[in-house]
């Protein structure tokens, strides 16, 4: 008896242990399957833009007129790379990134600081190659930092005016936001966004983002819009009930926008840069049109 007991007790730590561990990678797999129902993932640009590419493939094709010396937003700005970017590139004036996920805009304002220290580091021959990180940590300019980034263009907007005073970040849910607008807007982007609003507020959040930014544009303004196509509907409807409802009520497809822009929402014109892109990861090979007020 008493060896059966024994036996029982090691059947149990034994059985106990296969559970704990089974709980351990379930978790683990939970932690890496990141549900973001608004699109807001945290290494989106690092998987977007890949670790072959210098640049983001769009800058090549975005016109420096439509930037340079102008008041520009960019709604849904994610951690703020693309923003950074294009302040640096095409020298604006003021850019606004917004986004609905706080997390996200805390991220762009570490890239932000952290982009100001690597500019500080190229300027002073010799200074130590590793910068503090968010954390107290200290992390090597060519790491993460730089993985996710990659080499921001520096030709351009000598250190005139400093980053801070030309980007900023704010948390705004773009669609609900009842507040009158404060400024108005030269230009006007929303790259690989259209999807998750469709999804998550439907027709009606997508014709009140496309009503707001006609309303924010001065005359002559500039929107520049990147949609996903419907297949990446398909792909992504199942994120949360409220998407998965909205999904089968759709009546306005992506292939409809342009139509429906000039026709509906009295934008004059429209430009469709799509075929000069190039080096777009798979997947990521998305139409870019640019509408005129």
């Amino acid at each position: 008896m008493p060896e059966d007991s024994a036996m029982c007790s090691k059947q149990k730590e034994k059985k106990g242990g296969e559970e704990r561990e089974q709980q351990h990678v379930q978790n683990k797999s939970k932690k890496r399957k990141e549900i973001c129902p608004y699109g807001n993932y945290k290494h989106y640009y690092g998987y977007r833009i890949g670790q072959e590419l210098e640049e983001d493939p769009r800058l090549k094709v975005f016109k420096k007129e439509w930037f340079q010396g102008k008041d520009c937003l960019d709604i849904g700005c994610n951690s703020g790379i693309m923003t950074i970017q294009i302040a640096k590139k095409f020298c604006c004036q003021s850019i606004l990134g917004v986004d609905i996920d706080a997390n996200r805009i805390q991220d762009a304002y570490w890239h932000i600081r952290k982009f100001l220290k690597m500019e500080d580091a190229r300027k002073v021959p010799g200074k130590a190659s590793k910068l503090e990180g968010a954390n107290g940590s200290e992390r090597s300019i060519k790491g993460s930092l730089k993985e996710e980034m990659k080499e921001i263009p520096m030709n351009c907007c000598a250190e005139e005016k400093n980053l801070l005073d030309i980007v900023s970040f704010q948390k705004e849910d773009f669609v609900n936001t009842r507040d009158p607008p404060k400024k108005h807007y030269d230009t006007i982007i929303c790259l690989s966004v259209t999807k998750w609003i469709h999804l998550n507020w439907g027709d009606d959040g997508l014709i009140t983002l496309f009503t707001k930014v006609w309303r924010l544009l001065h005359p002559g303004g500039i929107f520049v819009l990147e949609p996903q196509p419907w297949k990446s509907y398909e792909n992504n409807y199942k994120v949360s009930e409220t998407t998965r409802t909205n999904y089968k009520n759709l009546k306005f497809h992506p292939e409809y926008f342009q139509d429906l822009l000039l026709d509906k929402i009295g934008f004059k014109t429209v430009e469709n840069v799509t075929s000069s892109v190039s080096g777009s990861k798979t997947g990521f090979n998305r139409p870019i049109l640019v509408f005129r007020k």
